[in-house]
């Protein structure tokens, strides 16, 4: 059994090594753009008189990095070859999620807001499995060139990960559907064009059916964007969005009626491998970071690292690092093989531990480095202020247990 990275996924990371240090870092470099990258990073990036949103030259140089990802053909690499991609599997995504994370902050692959030189797309795949071929002709070319940007509005004030006692409903009324309701943390809305809003269209609260999608215009009559949070992690485009009586047509049901949380658990499995990925990444960077600052740092007349102390702490980190690399990997080539609700519990783990160790990482390597860790100047904070919300989000790690849990003692739903 082979367990190292596959030839051509490695002459893949040697590729994209090779663009990023010919297109990627010059334009990093250039301009004062290092502002949005070392200490001045939370101030540069974010917009303090709108609401804390993020800065327009600051998405203006990450739209940049996207089109010379994509004209260089890396930006669609996961995508299908009839969207202009590489079909690239998920363990190959895994394992270059892991890397670019691994190369530490940097315009090619910014942990702060997911954007990357090889692209997630995952509104791409939603629409493609679960759009009607009307929607597919006129969504499609919109997501590849920018034209249509999607919001995710499942969470509410009132619901979390109980996803399926939400209280947004949408109610038929002739050709037309009426939405009543309040998204939490919505993401993205400050530059979407349109919100994936679900809603209860029949059935109890409690049941995972009768839930449904649609695709809702952000300048409909009726859709407000009360305020954005502000959060440990700045910029924040996470939006309190109220919906009154919005009216949308048939067209605008996205999915099978009453079964919109298909399309969030076809969302969650494939996006929080290559979180767990990048968390990974992220991690083994702050514990390689740590261990260079040890070996080089001289106290009461010997090195920072000699000291036990110094070492043990990092050594667990470490090994966690290289037991976890082994069980994302595993379970992303499961993913290629399998339907992604059979090892729902897998994702589970490598999730859940993924993003506690970069946390923890993070927490260790500011402690080996002393004040300078604590500082802005190393990137440990950004790490763990970034990370830290994945411990809540998408499924926060107590619900990611419960599924490994329910695997384990038979609790699960046949």
């Amino acid at each position: 059994m082979d367990f190292s990275i596959p030839a051509d996924i490695q002459r893949t990371l040697d590729a994209l090594d090779s663009f990023i240090e010919a297109e990627i870092v010059p334009l990093q470099e250039q301009n004062d753009n290092m502002r949005f990258f070392d200490h001045r990073r939370e101030w540069a990036r974010t917009d303090f008189e709108h609401d804390g949103v993020p800065r327009q030259d600051w998405e203006d140089l990450l739209r940049e990095m996207r089109r010379r990802a994509d004209a260089a053909g890396w930006l669609r690499w996961a995508l299908p070859a009839e969207f202009g991609g590489h079909e690239a599997s998920n363990l190959e995504m895994a394992i270059i999620r892991e890397h670019l994370a691994h190369r530490g902050l940097g315009l090619h692959n910014d942990l702060q807001n997911e954007s990357s030189i090889v692209g997630n797309f995952p509104t791409v795949l939603m629409m493609r499995d679960f759009g009607s071929p009307e929607q597919v002709a006129e969504w499609m070319p919109g997501f590849l060139d920018g034209s249509r940007r999607l919001a995710f509005g499942l969470t509410e004030p009132n619901h979390g990960s109980d996803a399926t006692y939400l209280e947004t409903t949408a109610v038929r009324d002739g050709d037309e559907w009426v939405i009543n309701g309040m998204k939490r943390f919505n993401t993205g809305v400050h530059h979407a064009t349109h919100d994936i809003i679900f809603a209860r269209t029949s059935g109890e609260p409690g049941s995972p059916v009768g839930i449904s999608a649609f695709l809702v215009p952000c300048d409909s009559a009726g859709f407000e964007v009360d305020f954005y949070w502000w959060t440990l992690n700045m910029p924040s485009d996470h939006a309190e969005v109220s919906l009154h009586d919005v009216r949308v047509g048939q067209d605008a049901l996205f999915g099978r009626l009453d079964y919109g949380l298909e399309l969030a658990q076809h969302f969650v499995h494939e996006n929080r491998i290559r979180q767990a990925a990048s968390s990974l990444g992220a991690a083994q960077h702050c514990i390689d970071e740590a261990v260079a600052y040890a070996n080089q740092r001289t106290t009461w007349g010997k090195k920072l690292s000699v000291n036990q102390g110094i070492q043990f702490p990092l050594v667990e980190l470490h090994t966690e690092a290289a037991m976890l690399r082994q069980l994302i990997r595993e379970t992303a080539w499961r993913l290629d093989q399998q339907h992604h609700m059979e090892i729902t519990h897998q994702v589970a783990m490598c999730n859940y531990r993924a993003n506690r160790l970069a946390c923890d990482a993070a927490d260790r390597a500011m402690q080996t480095c002393g004040g300078v860790g604590y500082s802005r100047h190393m990137p440990f904070e950004h790490i763990y202020r970034h990370h830290r919300r994945y411990r809540i989000t998408e499924g926060a790690e107590e619900i990611q247990m419960r599924k490994v849990a329910q695997q384990l003692f038979g609790f699960g739903r046949k």
